[in-house]
């Protein structure tokens, strides 16, 4: 039986080599290729976006000033459906709308995010099943750069145009906004830009505010921040229709 002789061993070797190098290079050049498509596509998109209304209203958990203000954007828009995530006790949000006779039926709780990275984690794929091109995003001070940059990132990453609405708050903040925690929530949101366009993550705690039982919730008892103005009116209170 013959053997192969070391530099012919060498000589195959070195070939394959080559020709996975010529491989990686084509698949290289693909992907450039795809993502420089991409990128002139989403920003197309976002440059006619930007001349458009506001398709919806997206509030940051935070603050009841927040959704405060939000109640007054939906008196003047009434069509305008308005995504509020992670926000002030569903009873609270309710009681806001309620008492300024604004109807429930555009408003939607979205429970499941616990940080500001999965407001937008969860917050988009509804955004995108509601075909929105231009989001109001309603934040406050305390809340930036960091909630703004994010969502210019990620928003703006599925061709939805940001426009921020800063709301101004009172009291002692929430939250207290560093450079390590902008780095390191920036780093994630440019790979989730990414990956986002495929993994459409679902979150199982969406409630319409029309569908809030108040009267369970006066029964476990709820306290609402009073910056609202709320007092105690949702404590163990029958509600006013």
């Amino acid at each position: 039986m013959k053997r192969k002789s070391p530099i012919k061993s060498l000589i195959s070797i070195k070939k394959s080599l080559v020709n996975l190098w010529h491989l990686l290079q084509k698949l290289t050049f693909g992907l450039y290729f795809i993502l420089a498509a991409w990128l002139i596509f989403t920003t197309i998109t976002l440059v006619f976006a930007s001349s458009q209304p506001v398709d919806a209203f997206f509030v940051l958990g935070g603050s009841i000033s927040r959704e405060t203000y939000v109640v007054q954007q939906a008196k003047q828009y009434p069509q305008i459906p308005i995504l509020i995530s992670h926000g002030s006790p569903d009873p609270c949000i309710w009681l806001i709308f309620q008492r300024e006779s604004v109807s429930l039926e555009n408003v939607w709780l979205e429970k499941c995010a616990n940080s500001t990275f999965e407001n937008f984690y969860y917050g988009i794929p509804i955004l995108r099943y509601w075909r929105v091109h231009k989001v109001k995003l309603i934040t406050s001070p305390t809340h930036l750069p960091r909630a703004k940059w994010m969502a210019q990132i990620l928003l703006g990453a599925h061709g939805i145009w940001v426009q921020t609405e800063i709301v101004q708050e009172f009291g002692i903040p929430g939250n207290h906004e560093s450079w390590l925690k902008t780095g390191l929530d920036l780093t994630r949101s440019l790979l989730w830009a990414i990956l986002s366009q495929i993994i459409q993550p679902q979150c199982s705690g969406i409630i319409k505010l029309a569908k809030v039982d108040l009267p369970d919730w006066q029964n476990r008892g709820f306290k609402c921040e009073h910056q609202g103005g709320l007092g105690d009116r949702g404590i163990n209170k029958t509600p006013h229709c």
